[in-house]
């Protein structure tokens, strides 16, 4: 018989590829739950629950979130990846490590193929066909909802009529939890003037909703990671979630992204991202006081290629162990402790310290005086240092 490991979240649409792949081809459906940070151990028993009532022969779990810190997040904190300057870049790594462990199983049970459940018009369908195809060509890739094109009130009503309910959120909304972020798309996300209404938020609260009071936190870094949190060390997965907890409450992380999706259309998403967004802010601004001008210059290239490239399902692409190479040597010295400020949805760094600063007062203090050169050497650097402009302007005059 046809065996298929299937990707499986739980949701709606995991849920009817199941339920779609065991009646319509007769298999024997094996799922792969990879927990990157989204799920409770309660909601991860709902999860093999559901999976039970769409009818699979074989259910396993997978811890992913130390993968997805160690060989993914790390590398976006390194390079301050953004995208569109605003969005924490999730999800890219999620499907990642989600891919690899549902390869993995698929091999190890002697399957032929794998399945998603991602749409035909997203980015995650790229993310997860790449992925595959680069570990496993052999394997093929069953994606039924990309196929058949379905509504998600049509999926809800087809597992309706075969006894498994769907809550009305989920066909609603498609929400995805992880250990970098909440993303959440669906109706609102579809009008670039609309605004996602308060419910559709888990975890954070509207800036104007946030504490009264203003509150500090101190975030320690070694080499461009973070590893403690006013003064307490903690693991970079338990970092992120307590931050997540400190910063949420003062109506920090929520924001509303728009960008151009891998097929080219214009995509927009809603997401909560607390303590990632503090995260980066603070390593920037470590990373201004310890960096030279050029080191900052193409380390904000760099970071900014290589959260595109991962976020466009490239990871297995050779120039990526490059950039992580890169942003490995212009994060040696990102090592100090930043101070940032909590309010009303800002996170604002008001202080930084680094034994590496290459802020020296003993050298100058701008706006004041010097003391490694003379006022004679700075009009001589000023004179010199202006001489392009100045002969560009001679010649626009000339003409």
């Amino acid at each position: 018989m046809e065996k298929i490991v299937l990707a499986f979240s739980g949701g709606l649409d995991t849920t009817f590829c199941a339920a779609w792949l065991r009646e319509t081809r007769g298999a024997e459906i094996a799922t792969v739950c990879v927990d990157t940070g989204g799920f409770t151990p309660a909601e991860l028993d709902r999860v093999a629950e559901r999976a039970r009532v769409a009818g699979v022969v074989d259910h396993r779990t997978v811890d992913g979130k130390q993968a997805v810190y160690d060989r993914f997040v790390a590398y976006l904190i390194k390079g301050n990846s953004l995208r569109g300057g605003v969005y924490p870049m999730c999800v890219g790594a999620e499907r990642t490590v989600q891919a690899e462990e549902v390869v993995r199983v698929a091999l190890a049970l002697g399957a032929t193929g794998v399945a998603h459940g991602s749409t035909g018009a997203g980015n995650d369908q790229v993310r997860f066909d790449v992925a595959i195809r680069a570990l496993a060509p052999q394997l093929t890739i069953h994606t039924p909802v990309r196929d058949l094109n379905w509504s998600r009130e049509q999926e809800t009503a087809w597992l309706a009529e075969r006894g498994i309910a769907i809550p009305p959120k989920t066909t609603a909304y498609s929400v995805n939890v992880g250990l970098f972020g909440t993303t959440i798309g669906g109706k609102e996300t579809h009008d670039p003037w609309a605004v996602p209404p308060e419910e559709v938020y888990a975890s954070t609260v509207a800036p104007e909703k946030g504490r009264d009071d203003a509150e500090e936190l101190v975030l320690s870094f070694e080499q461009g990671l973070p590893v403690a949190l006013d003064g307490t060390p903690l693991a970079g997965c338990d970092l992120v979630a307590a931050l997540n907890a400190r910063a949420a409450p003062h109506g920090v992380g929520r924001g509303i992204h728009v960008g151009d999706t891998i097929l080219g259309l214009k995509g927009r998403l809603a997401f909560e991202a607390p303590g990632p967004l503090v995260l980066i802010k603070a390593h920037r601004e470590l990373e201004k006081l310890v960096q030279t001008k050029w080191q900052a210059h193409w380390r904000e290239s760099v970071g900014s290629f290589y959260g595109g490239m991962l976020h466009e399902g490239l990871y297995y692409d050779p120039v990526m162990r490059d950039l992580e190479a890169f942003l490995d040597s212009a994060n040696r010295r990102v090592t100090g402790d930043v101070r940032v400020r909590l309010w009303k949805g800002n996170y604002d760094v008001v202080g930084v310290r680094s034994p590496e600063s290459l802020f020296d007062r003993r050298v100058a203090t701008y706006g004041e005086g010097a003391k490694a050169w003379t006022g004679a050497d700075a009009a001589g650097f000023s004179k010199i240092y202006g001489v392009p402009s100045m002969l560009a302007a001679l010649r626009d005059r000339r003409s």
